[in-house]
């Protein structure tokens, strides 16, 4: 047994992963990936404490130490998917359907479809019945190595069922391996019920909903859709406005079918991420790069919806604005619950390198949510790492359908 003193910190070692090749995704070590290879991982109370070559470990006591061998196979980050709308109720399956045989989307709105038909599912829903539903989904993420999701409101649009929604979700999070992050999106769609006074609506959302969620705790984040199907971006600068005096980031669905110059807004309040941004031109980019906001590309939507224009990749790289990559699963124009699909697309569809699209679902999707503490794997950062079966990072981009994930530890515990 190897002799060590008792102010050892290796003393205590909750877990020492061996015979790894280490994806830190660590931006201060030169190898692609933030690669170290023939290396070893320490954790200790949900922290790694070491990382390093397996050649240069401190002296730790063998038979006291819980150990487990990598088998020469990848360490990443955990993932994580910092767009979602994965609260809701009903499907849209027969909307697709009907849209493949050329309906009009505004005609199936007209006939009571649309985002109005998944208010509707979703307001029928308990508490209950929306934490099995979304407890399906979040398990689905969970067995592709995702370690931390972030979840909207948007599907309730009256107080009652915003609060419903944000709710659940924190229920979720505290019975779930997942962490969960919430964001208030009472701005995403007008209901019904307040057809031609948008404005008026704006009002309940600024006031009476937010306040709501501010004083049950219920939000990390507060989120607006910004386009010419949703709100304008006065109408967007009011509801982040009040976020900002209840000390809430904001984030904004931006340029997605047109420039309303939403990303320059959300910059311009330090927001967190401007999301989609297949419309956005140099100076909101210029904006972004300036307020350290993050991109947030949605491939899903962009492959569902069979849309042409693509977000201006090249110019977020001149810029060195940070890309993540998520899924923005919803029922409507991204039912897709898979964050490695992402990844995929994300490489097929935008052009990104798996190095990079690696980065948009760990670094760079934590940066999107504000969190400092995971996205990398280094010293004093959450354990959040997935164990994978691949002899390079970029089989995680180049394969989809064959879940290589073998182990998830988050916060230092294998589920």
């Amino acid at each position: 047994m190897t002799t060590i003193t008792a102010n050892d910190p290796a003393n205590d070692w909750d877990l020492l992963i061996t015979d790894a090749n280490i994806a830190t995704m660590d931006c201060s070590i030169a190898a692609p990936y933030g690669a170290i290879e023939n290396a070893a991982l320490a954790i200790r109370k949900g922290v790694i404490v070491w990382l390093g070559k397996q050649a240069d470990l401190p002296k730790f006591d063998v038979l006291a130490t819980p150990m487990l061998s990598a088998k020469g196979q990848w360490l990443t980050p955990g993932l994580i998917d910092c767009h979602s709308h994965l609260m809701f109720a009903g499907s849209r399956a027969e909307e697709f359907e009907q849209r493949l045989q050329g309906v009009s989307y505004e005609q199936i709105a007209a006939l009571g479809g649309g985002i109005a038909s998944t208010v509707a599912a979703t307001r029928a829903e308990d508490h209950e019945a929306l934490f099995v539903l979304a407890k399906d989904r979040l398990n689905a993420l969970y067995a592709e190595g995702v370690s931390t999701v972030e979840i909207k409101s948007g599907y309730g649009l009256d107080c009652e069922n915003e609060v419903k929604i944000l709710e659940v979700a924190r229920l979720l999070g505290e019975n779930h391996p997942i962490d969960v992050k919430t964001t208030f999106l009472g701005a995403h769609a007008l209901p019904l019920e307040y057809k031609g006074r948008s404005d008026e609506y704006i009002d309940l959302v600024c006031n009476e909903m937010l306040e709501q969620v501010v004083t049950a705790n219920l939000a990390d984040a507060v989120d607006v859709f910004c386009e010419n199907v949703g709100f304008s971006n006065e109408q967007t600068r009011r509801v982040f406005n009040a976020a900002k005096k209840h000390n809430l980031p904001v984030k904004c669905h931006a340029e997605q079918l047109s420039n309303q110059q939403g990303a320059q807004l959300v910059a311009e309040f330090n927001g967190l991420s401007a999301d989609h941004i297949e419309h956005l031109d140099e100076a909101g980019v210029k904006a972004m790069a300036a307020a350290g906001t993050v991109a947030v590309l949605l491939p899903g939507a962009f492959y569902f919806l069979r849309e042409t224009k693509q977000p201006p990749i090249e110019l977020l790289k001149q810029y060195q604005v940070p890309i993540a990559i998520s899924t923005d699963f919803n029922p409507g124009t991204s039912p897709l619950c898979s964050l490695q699909l992402m990844m995929n697309m994300g490489c097929t569809l935008f052009r990104l390198t798996p190095e990079e699209t690696l980065a948009g679902v760990t670094r760079n999707a934590a940066k999107a949510l504000g969190l400092t503490d995971r996205g990398v794997l280094k010293v004093g950062m959450r354990a959040d790492i997935a164990h994978w079966q691949i002899s390079h990072p970029a089989q995680l981009s180049y394969q989809f359908g064959v879940n290589k994930l073998l182990n998830l530890w988050i916060l230092g515990r294998l589920n």
